[in-house]
């Protein structure tokens, strides 16, 4: 590539050069990304832990929280070290790889969203075949094919992006390596790149959003049909956190990239990638084990062994 003799670093601007400001943020975001670890990575040992959770509604709930932790950790640790550091360069090579990966478990997350809210209707409209119509060989390639296409959506723009011509300047008004940046600092004609951001980001949205949309409609059927008070009040509390989570998700990946390049701010979109690459992560765990009380005992039984084993071990002493 013409631009590897060009360029072999860019140098991440972040928020602020205050030092007491990026303490601030050190802090902040340092308790955010350990509440994160410990939230997904926590929801993923509980779901592999406990059997009462092995069903395929838990196994895609434990694959979103290794996502959002994997998500998380692609921007936050470098965000955290350029906090604490005055050279704040990342390679080229560094800058692409955080944004193929950052696209690869964003897309990611679009589609299995989608698959989780398909999972949600095929357990309520008809429980009676949900074990036939969503066995491992039908979720393990949902899940499979949410991955594969992430990777593939990745590429493109990796490709794409990183084949441009970066002379006028290394310097990227954001926190990590984000597409709308990179282009505005590159000195090619970024048009085809705009269009196929334009393009492929809402194809992905449409078509998933429509999966979510037509999945809760028949939901919403099931339930007018249910005469049970308890079986709706079930139902809402499963699906409105699912709701909840694919709407604040959705809601900020439609405000970051499906829209004209001439409306991008790069100071106030870097505040909105922030929140939905390092603050919803953190809300995932919040939002599927507050609400849920499946998750709350299970919690329960899995601390309370782990006690009675610590307890044994010392009885043994």
């Amino acid at each position: 590539m013409n631009n590897m003799t060009e360029v072999t670093e860019f140098i991440l601007m972040g928020f602020t050069n205050n030092f007491e400001v990026q303490v601030f943020l050190l802090l902040l975001f340092l308790q955010i990304y350990l509440f994160t670890l410990i939230g997904n990575l926590g929801m993923v040992f509980l779901v592999t832990r406990d059997s009462r959770l092995h069903n395929p509604m838990y196994y895609f709930i434990s694959v979103l929280s290794f996502l959002d932790a994997c998500y998380s950790s692609v921007v936050t640790p470098k965000m955290l070290v350029n906090f604490l550091n005055e050279n704040k360069a990342i390679s080229y090579l560094g800058c692409a790889t955080q944004m193929f990966l950052f696209v690869t478990f964003g897309t990611t997350e679009c589609f299995l969203l989608a698959a989780m809210a398909y999972d949600r209707y095929v357990a309520i409209y008809n429980p009676l075949l949900y074990s036939v119509s969503m066995s491992p060989r039908v979720y393990v390639s949902l899940i499979i094919a949410s991955y594969v296409g992430g990777i593939v959506h990745a590429s493109i723009h990796t490709v794409a992006t990183f084949s441009l011509t970066f002379c006028a300047s290394n310097e990227i008004r954001h926190v990590f390596c984000d597409i709308p940046p990179l282009l505005a600092i590159s000195c090619s004609d970024t048009y085809t790149n705009q269009l196929l951001l334009f393009y492929f980001v809402g194809s992905i949205e449409i078509v998933t959003i429509l999966i979510v949309l037509i999945s809760y409609g028949f939901i919403l059927l099931a339930i007018l049909r249910m005469h049970s008070s308890e079986g709706r009040r079930k139902v809402f509390s499963t699906c409105g956190s699912h709701l909840t989570g694919v709407s604040i998700y959705h809601g900020t990946i439609l405000f970051m990239y499906v829209r004209p390049s001439s409306s991008y701010a790069l100071d106030h979109d870097m505040i909105v990638s922030t929140f939905y690459t390092i603050v919803i992560p953190m809300l995932n765990p919040i939002i599927y084990s507050l609400r849920n009380k499946d998750v709350k005992e299970a919690v329960r039984r899995v601390f309370g062994n782990l006690k009675g084993m610590g307890c044994g071990r010392g009885g043994k002493r």
